[in-house]
């Protein structure tokens, strides 16, 4: 369940759970549940469940966590491998050149780039990355960003190739895109 506050998740887990665990990801505010007839399943040849590419997830300040840790454990939960870049804006390139190792690791199929403010991040990261870029405008930031749309608008105007863009605050949907994006 996503968009899930700590109230809500206290209803939700005096609920007593016969089949399963839930887990409250406080940043992400998503509760998961592992099941236990998915715990055998798990047991399994993990080999053969895995994924052959990992997704970056990266966000230009601490402000758009939430959105970025929802894409995160949103893959995680579906069986994907994530690393996870914070804080590498724009407003210090040498942070984004510090993790270009990550971003063009062979292993990596595609990168969520959540960013805020101005919403450049994403069209930096296209220019150096070799997989596609998903774009989610959050709607932090300082000055007129208008809730995410600043952020969006600049998004959609990337000239960086291999951007796409999800609506503001989109974490999910983002991680939804690069399921698919990696999952061939």
């Amino acid at each position: 369940m996503t968009r899930v506050d700590r109230d809500l998740y206290d209803q939700v887990a005096a609920i007593p759970l016969e089949n399963g665990e839930i887990t409250y990801h406080e940043t992400a505010k998503i509760i998961s549940m592992d099941a236990n007839s998915l715990k055998a399943v798990k047991s399994l040849d993990e080999s053969s469940l895995s994924m052959e590419k990992k997704v970056v997830v990266a966000c230009a300040g601490t402000t758009d966590l939430p959105v970025a840790e929802e894409a995160a454990v949103t893959l995680e939960a579906a069986g994907c491998e994530v690393t996870r870049i914070f804080d590498v804006g724009v407003a210090g390139l040498h942070r984004i050149i510090n993790a270009l190792p990550k971003l063009q690791d062979p292993d990596v199929g595609c990168i969520i780039v959540c960013a805020g403010m101005d919403g450049a991040l994403p069209s930096v990261v296209g220019g150096l990355a070799s997989v596609p870029v998903i774009a989610v405008p959050t709607s932090v930031g300082y000055g007129a960003a208008f809730g995410g749309v600043s952020a969006m608008l600049t998004m959609l105007n990337s000239c960086a190739p291999g951007v796409g863009v999800v609506n503001i605050d989109n974490g999910f949907g983002a991680a939804a895109l690069a399921y698919k994006c990696i999952n061939k």
